[in-house]
């Protein structure tokens, strides 16, 4: 059968297939699915996707399945804009989680989140690799697209992840995932907490670098980062409280050794370069010493650890 064929047969019995229930928090995938539609779907995006210079093209096969006309890799700092004539172009900042993800695109579109969450449990219509667990979160790729108002919240977000697939062509994640002794999830992970933890793209690598050196380090050696706490916690601050420190999560990083079981929010392609390569150096701990200016500073010595939270101290009156 030709990949033609299948979208013809598999849109046709679309029409007819029930809604899927409601969302669980992590939008993991519903295992009930169709096989056959998540590849059709797939395979809408990834057939009809066109790199044109910085510009991700992404033109549907029909007027049957219409998906996002372009997406531009632009700097992460843009907002969220509309255009007219059918069309909206929106940026999706790099480190934001999926829970906001789906809230900008819902804004922008005008879809109801709850639309983008439904699609956004479905990972074989999406098209998301294996190793992703069926799991979007860490895999909605930062960036620029410009989505015609015929585009449905599974589009938009097909559209996302094949710009991930691309970006992790692009950085040989699977491979270098391999040479590092670690899954690509993994190194997603760590780029993610790279991307959460991270004033200025300049210092993914080192912080990169301190969490491997935790995970590696002899004694045992927890990563306690406040990022991940928080973010199973759905709160947003640069510091989890004592409170949130007694959360027995998987994501509580000052309780559980290791890694959390997965991403915590977007990266971009400067925190993913960051963790499948960081810097070298014996670093342990790091310190936003001047949040206001972005000065990161980093020790492997606990003691000049302290000393850099009373510096922080000093130039922004709060603790470390």
């Amino acid at each position: 059968m030709s990949i033609e064929d299948l979208l013809r047969e598999t849109l046709s019995d679309m029409a007819y297939e029930e809604q899927p229930p409601p969302p669980g928090r992590f939008l993991q995938v519903h295992r009930g699915r169709s096989r056959r539609r998540g590849l059709a779907l797939a395979a809408a995006v990834a057939v009809a996707a066109m790199a044109v210079g910085s510009t991700f093209m992404v033109e549907g096969l029909s007027s049957q399945v219409a998906v996002p006309k372009g997406v531009t890799e632009q700097g992460a700092d843009e907002a969220l804009v509309g255009t007219g004539r059918g069309q909206t172009t929106l940026t999706v900042k790099e480190g934001l989680r999926l829970a906001q993800v789906v809230e900008q695109l819902s804004a922008a579109t005008g879809r109801p989140v709850a639309e983008f969450e439904r699609a956004a449990k479905d990972g074989r219509t999406l098209g998301l690799p294996a190793y992703a667990k069926g799991a979007l979160e860490g895999f909605a790729f930062p960036g620029t697209y410009e989505v015609s108002s015929g585009s449905s919240p599974g589009e938009i977000l097909a559209a996302m992840v094949t710009r991930f697939n691309r970006a992790a062509e692009d950085s040989d994640l699977v491979e270098g995932a391999r040479r590092a002794g670690r899954t690509p999830l993994e190194i997603l992970t760590v780029a993610s907490i790279v991307q959460a933890e991270s004033y200025d793209k300049r210092d993914m690598p080192k912080i990169a670098r301190v969490i491997y050196n935790r995970l590696n380090h002899t004694p045992e050696m927890k990563l306690q980062m406040d990022s991940t706490v928080l973010y199973d916690l759905n709160k947003f601050s640069i510091n989890a409280s004592s409170e949130d420190l007694k959360s027995r999560s998987r994501y509580n990083t000052f309780v559980h050794l290791g890694l959390p079981p997965g991403p915590i929010d977007n990266p971009g392609a400067d925190a993913i370069e960051a963790a499948l390569k960081p810097a070298t150096g014996p670093w342990l701990f790091y310190v936003i010493t001047d949040p206001e200016k972005g000065v990161m500073k980093f020790t492997d010595s606990e003691s000049r650890f302290f000393k850099l939270i009373e510096e922080r101290r000093r130039n922004h009156g709060t603790g470390g």
